[in-house]
């Protein structure tokens, strides 16, 4: 009996990344869960910026919303993920955003940081805010310039230099039809 032989390259078959993106609020316990262990692997693991413990004070009052990726209409993994929270600040309305990442496997795909960015600064809008900043590693100053934001002021994060950054909020939709 002859014997067949197949030859596999596994150049040939690329990583697959669903079509199929959903960015809101998470509100599952596992989409939680997912959001937390993508931002460790991404700001703990892969960019050694607080190893020891990515989360901080932040993360109770913070709104995370994510990115999910979905297969044949079921959702089955989280990834992108960024938080906002409302500052106090007696003059104005104040957000910040942050600890935004994809994961490596999604970065460039479907524009997910900038669906990321739109939903955190348009949510925040429709809770009210009149300033939204966000503290911003160099390398990514010029793509959130491309998205409609400014450059405020040098600034130092876990050590690092980052930009603080500011939304032009006009640029960014008022979407009333949040409701959490």
């Amino acid at each position: 009996m002859a014997r067949l032989h197949y030859a596999f390259d596994d150049q040939t078959f690329n990583d697959f990344r669903s079509q199929h993106i959903q960015v809101k609020v998470a509100s599952t316990s596992w989409e939680k869960q997912r959001y937390f262990a993508l931002r460790k692997s991404v700001f703990a693991q892969e960019q050694k910026i607080l190893p020891d413990n990515e989360q901080d004070g932040q993360d109770f009052r913070a709104i995370a919303i994510v990115a999910l990726a979905s297969n044949c209409g079921v959702i089955d993994d989280v990834v992108g993920a960024v938080r906002i929270y409302q500052v106090d600040d007696a003059n104005e309305n104040l957000w910040f955003g942050g600890r935004l990442c994809v994961s490596r496997a999604y970065r460039g795909h479907q524009s997910i940081g900038k669906a990321l960015i739109n939903e955190a600064v348009s949510r925040a809008i429709d809770l009210g805010c009149t300033r939204f900043l966000a503290n911003v590693q160099p390398q990514n100053e010029s793509y959130f310039q491309s998205v409609h934001w400014q450059t405020v002021e040098p600034i130092e994060v876990a050590g690092r230099p980052h930009v603080r950054m500011q939304a032009e909020l006009e640029s960014y939709p008022f979407m009333s039809r949040h409701s959490s």
